[in-house]
């Protein structure tokens, strides 16, 4: 690869997906220069609360690998030097772990503008140059073309044939369908409700709208603003929103741990 300037490749590992307030529990860094020199970073991070079941399931980091490793804050300014002077590369890290990092830096009153530099997103052009839609995903398991795209009953048939084809795949052995139904974990236990609107962090919930929103959990809020929650029955939410909060004004909220049973069931 020819550089006309330095290029870090970066990666985090974190506590989970949440942006707003999830924490590094790794960064890896590899900086290339353009006279074929490399250098490498790479660190544990403490982040200073328990790292959930299914980050530690993901990552293989557990609390008692980070429990000696040093604070984000002391580890910033080698970060920041680290990063000096070249552009960014990565998989997925527009979305994700850029604007995190940045959020680590901005929590302990440092500014990174990761915007004002070149990234080159390997996700971004993974998607851009190769399809993911019904046909790819047809070719790719079955061997086969898919005549009639986009006719419903065609698709349909083709979708069966992805589906039983992945089952063979990915199943482990077993026939049952049942057995495709892990592959969704990443997404399933992070939301309350099937309109997003609520969502689980460290053990609480947290609403996702209004003047709480990613601030304060659901039990901050209805020892603080019962008159806020009372104003959400009154309103166009979902039934679950609604079901949820009249249970936090009686002093009832969800264990996550049962939750995550109740839904898996």
């Amino acid at each position: 690869m020819k550089l006309s300037r330095p290029l870090v490749i970066l990666d985090l590992e974190t506590t989970g997906t949440w942006i707003d307030k999830d924490k590094i529990v790794e960064i890896g860094m590899i900086k290339c220069f353009p006279d074929g020199e490399k250098q490498i970073y790479e660190k544990r991070v403490n982040p200073g609360m328990p790292i959930p079941k299914e980050s530690r399931e993901i990552t293989g980091i557990a609390d008692e690998d980070v429990k000696n490793a040093p604070y984000f804050a002391s580890i910033a300014d080698e970060v920041l030097a680290f990063l000096e002077g070249a552009d960014i590369g990565g998989f997925n890290i527009q979305r994700f772990d850029l604007p995190l990092l940045a959020r680590e830096f901005s929590s302990i009153g440092k500014t990174f503008s990761w915007q004002l530099r070149t990234v080159y997103d390997a996700q971004k052009i993974y998607h851009v140059h190769e399809k993911r839609d019904l046909t790819a995903a047809y070719k790719f398991y079955c061997d086969k073309d898919l005549v009639g795209a986009h006719a419903a009953l065609a698709d349909s048939e083709a979708t069966l044939d992805v589906l039983s084809s992945q089952l063979s795949k990915y199943g482990g052995g077993d026939d049952a369908i049942e057995a495709l139904k892990e592959f969704d974990y990443q997404q399933r236990n992070e939301f309350y409700d099937t309109g997003r609107r609520i969502r689980w962090w460290n053990g609480d919930l947290y609403m996702m709208f209004g003047k709480y929103a990613r601030k304060e959990s659901l039990k901050t809020v209805a020892k603080i603003d019962r008159a806020y929650l009372q104003w959400i029955l009154s309103q166009k939410f979902s039934d679950e929103v609604k079901d949820l909060v009249e249970g936090a004004l009686e002093g009832n909220f969800p264990v996550y741990e049962e939750w995550v049973k109740e839904i898996t069931r």
